[in-house]
């Protein structure tokens, strides 16, 4: 359960925290909400594009039952990048980028833990969605031992339309799914690409893997068909980091 000490409410507190240009992770607002103030937050939410939920009064309750006026609001613990504005500097500095992209991974942990492989292996950034992803908490950051103050995060508003953007820019769209055909070692993974993840409930959408240029699987035996996610990014992003060493070493 979200912690009281993870947020901010009230009406004015909110407005004053968009307005000095901290990001909004998260925010909730009450259902039938009305007046001046009201409808000035939604003048700078709107102004921001920051996404926001309405909600009934006992969803923000099971947070706080102070005086929230019908606000409540999560800061973000890390400031968010654009992958618009990303990709292009990779390929000014010279460098092929590797871009991980998380289609429904929810779970904190996983998510920390992910950040903190793909980093360590020269991922230049991870592309989240902004509804339907793990927030970035402070067990987020604590499970990636700080990479994600130091890896940067695209959270967009389609994800499909951000890893077409890619597609569309020179990189390969890889899809990770245990029913592909090719065993992950067999496909040629050097080069720009962008690595698709998942979540273990739904996998990854239609719409993604319409878009992959190569599906990959991870062999595995027993009668355990898949991996935790962050396990399998793992693998993956070795060999990814392993093809690409090799290539460079020729």
């Amino acid at each position: 359960m979200v912690k009281e000490s993870d947020s901010i409410f009230g009406l004015r507190p909110v407005i004053e925290a968009i307005k000095a240009g901290k990001q909004i992770d998260r925010l909730l607002i009450r259902q039938g909400l009305q007046g001046a103030l009201y409808h000035e937050l939604m003048s700078e939410v709107k102004q921001h594009g920051i996404s926001y939920q309405i909600v009934p009064v006992e969803r923000i309750e099971l947070v706080t039952r102070k005086n929230h006026q019908g606000v409540l609001a999560w800061l973000s613990l890390i400031e968010y990048q654009k992958i618009t504005n990303l990709l292009p500097m990779i390929f000014e500095k010279g460098e092929d980028p590797m871009i991980v992209a998380l289609d429904g991974v929810s779970d904190v942990r996983n998510f920390g833990a992910i950040a903190r492989t793909a980093y360590c292996l020269g991922a230049h950034a991870a592309t989240i969605p902004e509804k339907g992803s793990a927030r970035i908490t402070s067990d987020a950051v604590k499970t990636s031992a700080g990479a994600l103050h130091l890896l940067p995060v695209c959270r967009e508003k389609s994800i499909v339309r951000a890893v077409g953007y890619m597609k569309d820019s020179g990189l390969k769209v890889i899809c990770a799914t245990e029913k592909a055909e090719t065993v992950v070692s067999d496909a040629p993974l050097t080069g720009p690409s962008v690595l698709v993840l998942g979540s273990e409930e739904k996998g990854i959408s239609r719409e993604l893997k319409d878009l992959s240029d190569y599906q990959v699987r991870i062999p595995v035996t027993g009668n355990i068909e898949s991996l935790n996610v962050s396990v399998s990014a793992g693998i993956i992003l070795y060999e990814i980091f392993r093809q690409r060493r090799s290539a460079m070493s020729l």
